[in-house]
């Protein structure tokens, strides 16, 4: 598999969660099931050790950031053996330079095609003393930039930046998640002029994926006039209802470049945008997303409980009864007939 091919041809990539058992320990069976979950729904690729795997899986009292990369690179070639097809694996890194070198070291080790590089350890340093940590790390493993919203740990970083940023050789991709236009189009114009057609660009603004991928973006470099696409999605939000995800982003694709926004396709953006809302709590400030993600997959039968590492992670007052109302109003957009006649499969 050539890693940028595969990237730039667009795909689904779940930010793969963490199981664990009503006790609150990892639980191995319920891990194999859902990265099996996201093979069968036709996710293009899987994105653990980030945000929703729980970044708490690094502090030592767990110990879980290897063993959870290590069973999903595992459980990927098992389902490989009997399915082949181009799976893109990326390992979340974060922390310190040293930190992250380790961890790239680490998903190198483990066959991982990219990592997905959180700067949320990086809040107040220089801008370019955070360039260099990139370089650094991309030396060691290809790499997939993360703009982060400030919400959840991110910080606001300028064009300039992104547009240095984007002569990273190594950087393969970027996924754009401040959830502001501004900032998301600071990020495609710095790709756009320095002639990185070989990145590609993917959305993690939950609050917006349907009109990220229908949206061309122009802009200048030289004297032509380049148009770029959001390609697909690296996000938490299609760690559930994957199925459906995949079929979502197939027939965005099957539009084609010049198709008009259509009534039919605004109205199942602000869809998919209520469904987000309810999934990862922007009500309370984001305080529930990681707890609405395991509870989709636990009503699902996929997981035995929503628990988190955190206990302080929990479902935010009301989150349970939305959740219940975007299904029963989105049926369309939901996929747990799927999930019903296959899961026995895939916890076995």
């Amino acid at each position: 598999m050539d890693p940028r091919a595969h990237l730039l041809a667009g795909q689904v990539i779940p930010a793969h969660p963490l199981a664990l058992d009503a006790d609150g320990r990892f639980s191995e069976r319920h891990q194999r099931a859902l990265t099996r979950y996201y093979l069968a729904a036709g996710a293009g690729g899987l994105a653990v050790g980030v945000h929703s795997t729980q970044f708490e899986i690094r502090l030592p009292r767990h110990g879980l950031y290897r063993p959870v990369l290590e069973l999903a690179a595992r459980t990927l070639a098992e389902e490989q053996e009997s399915a082949p097809r181009p799976v893109m694996m990326i390992a979340g890194l974060c922390g310190p330079t040293r930190q992250a070198l380790a961890e790239a070291e680490l998903a190198g080790e483990l066959g991982y095609h990219a990592g997905l590089l959180s700067l949320g350890a990086w809040r107040d340093q220089p801008e370019a003393e955070i360039l260099a940590h990139c370089r650094r790390v991309a030396r060691t493993i290809p790499l997939v930039g993360f703009y982060l919203q400030p919400a959840v740990g991110g910080r606001v970083l300028p064009y300039a930046f992104w547009r240095q940023f984007a002569e990273i050789p190594e950087l393969v991709a970027i996924k754009i998640a401040p959830f502001n236009r501004y900032q998301t189009i600071d990020v495609v114009r710095a790709v756009i002029e320095a002639g990185r057609d070989d990145v590609a660009l993917y959305t993690g603004n939950d609050d917006t994926i349907v009109t990220d991928l229908l949206t061309p973006f122009t802009f200048t470099r030289g004297r032509r006039r380049v148009t770029r696409r959001i390609v697909g999605g690296l996000l938490g939000h299609w760690g559930v209802w994957t199925h459906n995800a995949v079929a979502l982003l197939a027939e965005i694709k099957a539009l084609g470049e010049r198709a008009p926004l259509d009534q039919t396709s605004l109205e199942r953006a602000n869809a998919v945008t209520d469904m987000n809302a309810a999934l990862f709590d922007p009500a309370h400030n984001f305080r529930g997303c990681i707890p609405g993600i395991l509870e989709v997959l636990r009503r699902q039968g996929l997981l035995p409980t929503n628990r988190c590492l955190n206990p302080q992670e929990v479902l935010s007052p009301g989150q349970a009864e939305e959740l219940t109302r975007v299904c029963h109003e989105n049926p369309a957009l939901i996929d747990d007939d799927f999930v019903a006649e296959h899961k026995d499969q895939w916890l076995g």
